[in-house]
């Protein structure tokens, strides 16, 4: 619809123009005006300002006068007419475009909120999209709201703000990632956020090793430091470098990339009797391999034993190619 008024206004400028191009050359010709003197009455003609021409005219120039006001006036008509319904359609598709978007924000449930879209905040919003996990971002640059409103859910204004993170549904939100650039912020995000919503599991950026103690605690359930591990990384590469980049394409997520799964107990318990991780036989069954067991109380056992009894509200993390994985969420029904 906006190209439509675009086409339509493009349309209108060009009749404009060539109006004034008529005006001038039939002022130049027909009452034999220099230049200046046709531009100057094809102005005050055509914008009917009522000043006095520059010469007296004939009765050609006189019939010519009166076509190129007549024209003039349909013109400029058609033309404001144009612009007019440019601006009113184009606030009506903002607006319906915000009420879209508070009517999908509304619906989530279990969501997760990511303050800011710079560099973090985008990595941590392309690695939910792998996952298929709902999220919405809260940024306060227009620009880049605009830049990508088509493919993200945005929320504009300062994340700092309660109310904000209200129109975020943060007391719907199960996680909230605090990716703005400056320490502070994330810490007042933080505190906010908590106030807000006690359960939520809050993880956020910290720049400064001194910062770090202050997040978790104002709330914080993870503090992360991208320098440091972008510098723990580059290190590994020197000493471990075949290991580390098995590690980075375990770590890769995607349609087809996906290697590592978090699956809960509780996704398996309604389809098998699972006593132990034996009894999930997922080796078999799927072709995945079990690398992990996390306790109800946080506890992460690695390579776990076979007869390990499994408790309520555990989990496991299994090993496999992509489609050994899909084949496990297609078996048990798993939302990933």
């Amino acid at each position: 619809m906006i190209r439509l008024f675009r086409s339509k206004m493009y349309f209108a400028l060009a009749l404009t123009v060539v109006v004034l191009l008529i005006g001038v050359l039939g002022y130049r010709y027909i009452s034999d005006y220099n230049w200046l003197d046709a531009l100057y009455m094809t102005i005050i003609t055509v914008t009917t300002v009522g000043f006095m021409e520059v010469k007296p005219l004939d009765a050609e120039s006189k019939i010519f006068t009166v076509m190129l006001i007549i024209s003039s006036v349909i013109i400029f008509s058609f033309a404001l007419s144009v612009l007019t319904e440019y601006i009113l359609s184009r606030n009506s598709l903002q607006l319906l475009k915000k009420k879209k978007v508070k009517n999908q924000i509304n619906s989530l449930s279990n969501h997760v909120i990511v303050c800011g879209f710079g560099r973090n905040g985008m990595q941590a919003a392309e690695r939910l999209k792998a996952y298929n996990r709902p999220f919405i971002v809260i940024e306060r640059d227009k620009e880049i709201i605009e830049k990508f409103e088509d493919e993200i859910l945005f929320v504009e204004g300062d994340a700092n703000d309660d109310n904000v993170l209200m129109e975020a549904g943060v007391e719907r939100a199960s996680y909230l990632i605090a990716a703005l650039p400056d320490d502070a912020e994330n810490l007042f995000v933080v505190l906010s956020a908590r106030q807000l919503n006690k359960n939520l599991f809050i993880i956020s950026r910290a720049s400064k090793v001194t910062s770090q103690k202050k997040l978790e605690l104002g709330g914080a359930d993870k503090v992360i430091m991208p320098d440091k591990i972008g510098g723990d990384h580059m290190a590994s590469l020197v000493v471990i470098p075949d290991l580390i980049t098995f590690m980075d394409q375990l770590s890769m997520e995607g349609e087809h990339t996906t290697n590592l799964e978090e699956v809960a107990i509780e996704d398996f318990a309604d389809q098998v009797d699972c006593n132990s991780l034996r009894d999930l036989d997922l080796r078999r069954k799927t072709g995945c391999t079990i690398i992990g067991y996390i306790e109800p109380n946080g506890k992460y056992i690695i390579n776990p034993e076979a007869d390990m009894p499994l408790m309520p509200k555990s989990k496991v993390i299994v090993l496999g190619r992509p489609e050994q994985i899909r084949k496990l969420n297609e078996m048990f029904h798993i939302q990933s």
